[in-house]
C-alpha cells in the first residue's frame, strides 16, 4: 500500500484499521526521502530512533491521538540528541541537550520525527536560498524556490514523502511556501504554541505551526501542539479549544472582510482572476463580502524590516564560539575569536540583517527607526481591531505571483523583502492566518491567505475547510523531482 500523499487523517485510519503496519509506513517513508533527493527537503534524519519508535507502536497499540504519524520537524526546533542547524554553519555541530516544547507536545501525542528539514538561515529568507545546505528545490519543477523559511517543510509535504511537518513564521515562512508548494500551513495566534525550545529569530514575531495537505489536518496537528508552557513568558494561558469541533459549520451569513486599501493593480491579471474566483467560491458558500479599511497597511513591510532585524540582532549576540556551535580556529585573541566565529558562520542575509538590527538600535537612531516602528506596529494592529468588529475573517492573496525561479531574486533584497508583503502583517499584530492552495498559475500552485481576530484559528480553519470541501485545488500534487 502506498502511503503517498495521504493526508493526517488517512494515515489515523490506516493505522486504526491495521491496514499497514507502523514499521512498513516508516521505512516506506524513508524510501521516498531516498527517492527525492533532488528536493535537498532535509538537512538530518532520524531513521533508527524512527524504526524504534514505530516497531514499539506495532508491539504496543497506542490510543494517543497521533500514535505512528510520520512527521517532519524544521529544523530550528532543538531535538534533544538529534543536529539542529537551523541552517546555518555556525551550529553546523550543535546538538542540543533538550527538546522544544512543541516538539515534545507532538512526540507525547505519538507523532514520529523523521528528521530535521532544510531551511532558510536562521528563518531570514522567503526563497529557502539562503540555507548553508543549499537550495531547496520546489516539486513543481526542478529550478522554483519552495519559498521560504520553513521550504523544506513544505516541499516535504507538497511531494507525499509526510503527510505533515512543522514550521514557524516570522513574517510568513508558513504561509508564503505552503502558497508556493500547493499546500495548507497555519500560523496560530501569537502565544498559542509555546517558543520554548524553538530558537530565536525575531522574539515579537516568531510562531510555529503545522504544514499539511488540508486544514482539517493543520486542525488535527494544531489540538496538540497548543500548550501553556510556564517555561516560553510570552506563552498564552488560555484554554485550547478543539479546533476540529467548527470545521463544517456552515458559513451563511459569515462576513468576509476585502482590504479596499490593497491596491492589487500592482499584480499580475492571473493573481487577481484566481483571488476574485476564490472569493466567488465563499459567496456560493452563504458568505458576503465586506469592504474594509486597514490604512496602515502599506507600513507593514517597512516597519518589520525595522523590528526584525532589531530583534534579530539582539537574539544572535549569544553565537559567539564560546558557550556551543562552531569556533573559529584561526583567533588570538577574544574579540578575534568572536568577529572570525561570526565571519565564518554566518552567511550573507544573517550578517544584513544583523548589521540592520545594530544600526537602528544604536544610540541616536533608536527612537528615530526602532521605537517608531513599534508605535507604526500598534496602530496596524489596531486597524485590524476595527476591522474585526464588522467582519469575521480577512482575506488577501498569500503571495505577490507563483514560485520564482531560483536564483532569479537572490541579488535584489528589496524585491525578496517583499515576497512578505501580505503576510507579514499579521505577525506584526500577532494575529492567526493561514494559506489554502486555490489555483494555479502557469502549472505552479497559488494561494489565498485567511487572517482571523485573536485566538480564533477555528474560523479561518473553518473557512478552509468548507472551501477545501467544494474545491479539490490542494489534491493536485506534483510529478516530483528524483
Amino acid at each position: 500500500m502506498t502511503i503517498k500523499y495521504k493526508s493526517v487523517k488517512e494515515f489515523k485510519e490506516m493505522i486504526s484499521q491495521k491496514e499497514i503496519s507502523n514499521k512498513e509506513i516508516i521505512q516506506e517513508v524513508f524510501n521516498l526521502i531516498d527517492d527525492n533527493k533532488g528536493l535537498n527537503a532535509f538537512i538530518t534524519l532520524n531513521e533508527e530512533n524512527s524504526i524504534k519508535k514505530a516497531e514499539y507502536f506495532d508491539n504496543n497499540p497506542s490510543e494517543l491521538s497521533l500514535a505512528g504519524i510520520p512527521i517532519a520537524q524544521k529544523d530550528l526546533f532543538c531535538t534533544k540528541g538529534l543536529r539542529t542547524t537551523c541552517g546555518s554553519n555556525i551550529l553546523n555541530n550543535f546538538v542540543p541537550p533538550y527538546t522544544a516544547t512543541v516538539i515534545e507536545n507532538l512526540e507525547n501525542a505519538g507523532c514520529i520525527s523523521v528528521g530535521k528539514t532544510n531551511m532558510d538561515e536562521f528563518a531570514m529568507g522567503s526563497s529557502n536560498e539562503t540555507s548553508f545546505f543549499g537550495n531547496v528545490h520546489n516539486p513543481w519543477g526542478e529550478n522554483l524556490v519552495p519559498g521560504g523559511s520553513s521550504g523544506g517543510a513544505a516541499a516535504a509535504v507538497a511531494a507525499g514523502i509526510v503527510p505533515a511537518a512543522s514550521g514557524t513564521d516570522t513574517g510568513g515562512s508558513i504561509r508564503q511556501p505552503a502558497s508556493l508548494c500547493g499546500i495548507t500551513g497555519i500560523k496560530p495566534t501569537y502565544g498559542r504554541i509555546s517558543r520554548w525550545g524553538m530558537i530565536a529569530f525575531a522574539s515579537s514575531l516568531d510562531q510555529a505551526g503545522p504544514m499539511a495537505r488540508t486544514a482539517e489536518d493543520c486542525a488535527i496537528l494544531l489540538n496538540e501542539m497548543c500548550s501553556h508552557d510556564e517555561k516560553d513568558t510570552t506563552s498564552l494561558d488560555e484554554t485550547v479549544p478543539n479546533f476540529q469541533e467548527n470545521l463544517n459549520k456552515p458559513l451563511k451569513g459569515k462576513k468576509i472582510g476585502i482590504v479596499k486599501d490593497l491596491d492589487l493593480s500592482n499584480l499580475d491579471n492571473d493573481v487577481v482572476e484566481v483571488f476574485e474566483n476564490s472569493l466567488k467560491e465563499f459567496q456560493s458558500l452563504g458568505a458576503d463580502l465586506v469592504d474594509i479599511s486597514l490604512p496602515n497597511l502599506a507600513l507593514s513591510v517597512p516597519t518589520y524590516y525595522v523590528v526584525a532585524p532589531a530583534e534579530c540582532s539582539s537574539n544572535l549576540s549569544r553565537f559567539d564560539g564560546v558557550k556551543f556551535g562552531r569556533r573559529s580556529e584561526h583567533t588570538k585573541d577574544l574579540e578575534e575569536l568572536y568577529v572570525n566565529t561570526r565571519s565564518e558562520g554566518f552567511g550573507d542575509e544573517v550578517k544584513r540583517r544583523i548589521l540592520i538590527g545594530s544600526y537602528v538600535l544604536s544610540a541616536g537612531y533608536y527612537d528615530a527607526y526602532y521605537k517608531k516602528a513599534q508605535q507604526v506596529r500598534r496602530l496596524i494592529k489596531n486597524d485590524f481591531e476595527n476591522a474585526f468588529s464588522n467582519v469575521d475573517v480577512i482575506m488577501t492573496p498569500t503571495t505577490r505571483g507563483p514560485a520564482f525561479e531560483i536564483g532569479s531574486k537572490g541579488n535584489d533584497p528589496i524585491q525578496m523583502y517583499l515576497e512578505d508583503l501580505f503576510t507579514i502583517s499579521a505577525n506584526l499584530a500577532g494575529l492567526p492566518a493561514l494559506s489554502l492552495p486555490n489555483g494555479f498559475i502557469d502549472n505552479k500552485p497559488i494561494g489565498l491567505q485567511i487572517i482571523g481576530n485573536f485566538l480564533d484559528e477555528s474560523s479561518i480553519l473553518n473557512f478552509a475547510h468548507m472551501y477545501q470541501s467544494e474545491t479539490n485545488w490542494h489534491m493536485h500534487t506534483p510529478e516530483g523531482i528524483k
